[in-house]
């Protein structure tokens, strides 16, 4: 398939779409003998680059294992306003630790999660489950079987991340890099 022909199409698909888009996903529509992997990549990279100019309110991003449309983070409170929307609920801070935890010691359970944190974080782990950032992930072999809990793809879209290995490594505290200083 013509790259041009093919560009309507994959405009349309990403912005209909609910979630990201997979190239797999946009091949097994266009048909494996229309088009490669390559034609599909460059095709949205060229619509990238294209929407990555001032005059434009959208950008196309790889998240997630997926391309998406997504506006740009200064139109945010003028869209909500437009659309009628409250303001953006942000995390809070123990929700981000919690979160930081999980995503760098996954699969982790709740005792390990308190035991790093200081802090039971009981509710915030049902606040995260129930916002779809984190997941049950079967149980610890352990005694008293405790859930295993991980992130989501939803995790992944809410930070902007394709894979989990893109997060960057928790600073070190001067307990971890001086263990004789007591």
């Amino acid at each position: 398939m013509v790259r041009e022909a093919m560009m309507p199409f994959l405009e349309a698909a990403l912005l209909t779409s609910r979630g990201p888009v997979t190239i797999s996903g946009l091949i097994e529509t266009l048909g494996e003998d229309a088009v490669t992997t390559a034609e599909v990549q460059a095709t949205l990279e060229q619509i990238r680059d294209r929407l990555d100019t001032p005059e434009h309110g959208i950008r196309l991003e790889q998240v997630a294992g997926g391309w998406r449309y997504v506006t740009l983070p200064e139109l945010d409170d003028s869209l909500r306003t437009f659309h009628g929307l409250a303001a953006k609920q942000r995390l809070s801070q123990a929700a981000l630790e919690v979160l930081s935890i999980v995503a760098h010691r996954q699969p982790v359970t709740l005792p390990e999660v308190n035991f790093v944190r200081g802090a039971n974080s009981t509710g915030v782990i049902r606040t995260l489950l129930d916002r779809g950032l984190i997941r049950l992930a079967g149980r610890k072999k352990v005694v008293g079987k405790p859930f295993l809990y991980r992130t989501t793809k939803e995790f992944l879209v809410h930070f902007g991340l394709d894979r989990i290995e893109e997060l960057p490594e928790p600073e070190k505290t001067l307990e971890d890099e001086n263990p004789e200083a007591d």
